[in-house]
């Protein structure tokens, strides 16, 4: 039975509130990192001009029901690989594609730079989703071979776009792909005899390989081929202050800026820290000095409460392949959201990943809100089709 609801009552409001809440949180903070002029750009017209075209994507991603994502999903895939390989195979030479800060990761346009493994993200979301959903189609009785077989699948959807993304090479968001991956992984129900071994593996590598690097430094460099530099970022965050004149700086700067903000912060505009690129990556230090841990602690509650309602959307869903959509994209911004905090206060490692909706950036916060497009499209279109039984569910 159709559900006859209208627009106003099908729209999601307080998803649409909660973005209002970060376009807000987000020109304040840019505005305020702007006064230290490190740039001449104005950063708060360029985000306020990406908030609106992020406001069309997600007009334009509600068009589409989820059954049509959903056949479409691999030719989205796909077309986010072509980009990936069209910016892998052109020379760096070209103004075009021509590296930033040693990485050929963005294409570089008259309206601005795009990066295209921050769509590639949303793209991967929408495959992975259609193959799990296809696969508990085919494999009605499950067992721990048939486990395999979409651990296979899913492993070899994942490493084509990683490949192209290492080779830029952009670890950070090799990272949330990976993230993104292991979400679904446990959400699509593969057995713990699987996931558990899988996973002490990695934290035994990951360990090891932690170990090796301030250890066994020579190793590494001779049979692996890894370069100097590639250590400092490991060196620089358990040891910042030791590297204080180069990779440390940054950390810092940061941790400095968070500290010197205390409980309640300097107020708008009342930085002393100077932190490089306080616009983008490491906008939360802007945050923590002038509004301090009371500051900080609002804005952490505001991506909670974000999380909450994506999860709460997702557990009410009734269709297989919207869950699975639904599931990846709160991995993915729960992961940027812990990743670029946690490098912030020296918890984890400098990635160069941004803050979701808070950041500047066009690319991140377009690929961000063409995911929670998605999120508006399954709820807006769930309630169509839901059994009048159903709808006070």
């Amino acid at each position: 039975m159709e559900n006859k609801k209208g627009f106003a009552d099908r729209f999601d409001w307080t998803l649409a509130f909660i973005i209002l809440l970060f376009l807000i949180v987000s020109l304040l903070a840019i505005s305020s990192a702007m006064t230290s002029g490190q740039y001449a750009t104005n950063f708060v017209a360029k985000q306020v001009f990406w908030y609106i075209v992020g406001t069309v994507i997600i007009g334009l991603v509600m068009f589409f029901e989820p059954e049509q994502y959903k056949k479409m999903s691999w030719y989205i895939y796909g077309f986010g690989l072509l980009l990936l390989f069209i910016l892998f195979i052109l020379p760096g030479s070209m103004a075009l594609v021509e590296p930033r800060n040693n990485a050929k990761s963005w294409f570089h346009l008259p309206i601005g730079d795009i990066q295209p493994a921050e769509f590639m993200k949303t793209f991967y979301i929408l495959a992975l989703a259609r193959l799990i959903t296809k696969h508990h189609e085919v494999y009605l009785m499950k067992t721990i071979k048939t486990d395999f077989i979409l651990l296979g699948k899913i492993g070899i959807t994942l490493l084509v776009p990683l490949f192209f993304i290492l080779e830029q090479p952009d670890l950070g968001t090799a990272l949330v792909f990976i993230a993104i991956t292991a979400a679904l992984v446990i959400v699509a129900g593969i057995t713990w005899k699987i996931i558990l071994p899988l996973l002490l593996g990695s934290v035994t590598i990951g360990a090891s390989l932690l170990w090796m690097a301030i250890y066994m430094q020579d190793f590494l460099e001779e049979k692996f081929g890894l370069q100097s530099y590639q250590f400092a970022r490991i060196y620089s965050w358990l040891d910042p202050y030791s590297y204080a004149s180069n990779e440390g700086m940054h950390l810092i700067t940061s941790l400095n800026a968070i500290g010197s903000g205390e409980i309640f912060g300097k107020g708008y505009g009342g930085r002393v820290v100077y932190v490089p690129e306080n616009h983008t990556d490491f906008i939360f230090a802007v945050i923590g000095e002038e509004y301090g841990f009371v500051g900080a602690s609002i804005v952490i509650s505001l991506f909670f409460l974000l999380i909450f309602h994506l999860t709460k959307i997702t557990l009410q869903l009734k269709d297989a392949y919207s869950t699975y959509v639904c599931a990846g994209i709160i991995a993915m911004i729960t992961f940027h959201v812990f990743e670029n905090i946690g490098m912030t206060i020296q918890l984890l490692p400098i990635t160069g990943i941004p803050l979701p909706f808070i950041s500047y950036g066009g690319s991140s916060l377009m690929g961000n809100m063409l995911a929670i497009g998605l999120v508006f499209s399954m709820k807006f279109h769930h309630k169509t089709y839901m059994f009048a039984k159903n709808e006070d569910d």
